[in-house]
């Protein structure tokens, strides 16, 4: 099982590096909660996401340029799953490129034998 979240993870995040909106947002239950250092509030659900995510291509010109995972890491509790990583991520907004080192947990759950993300969590890396 281990190795099947892994998998979904690294679908998740080549979809989200390749801009593939609705691929990437089919990865997510409709009840998922984000919290984002970013945005200052929390996104209760993957709807409010979603919404959040239109705003930034529409009023921002957000696009990925490149998402790289590393420090991988898995723990299964029967049907549901602690994914934790570290990210470098590149944007192109109006206001230019920026580059970010993150960490991130994701939470899966496992629902009619497909893992989705109930939880994402992402944070700035310390210095």
């Amino acid at each position: 099982m281990q190795n099947d979240v892994y998998a979904v993870a690294a679908a998740l995040i080549a979809a989200f590096e390749a801009n593939n909106r609705d691929g990437y947002f089919d990865f997510f239950t409709p009840q998922a909660r984000f919290i984002f250092h970013a945005v200052p509030f929390v996104m209760e659900s993957r709807a409010a996401y979603e919404a959040e995510y239109d705003r930034w291509v529409r009023e921002d010109g957000f696009t990925v340029l490149e998402c790289t995972s590393t420090r991988q890491h898995v723990d299964v509790y029967a049907d549901s799953a602690v994914f934790t990583h570290q990210t470098f991520t590149r944007v192109r907004t109006h206001a230019g490129e920026s580059g970010y080192h993150e960490r991130e947990t994701i939470i899966f759950t496992r629902q009619n034998g497909r893992w989705l993300a109930v939880h994402e969590h992402l944070s700035l890396l310390p210095d």
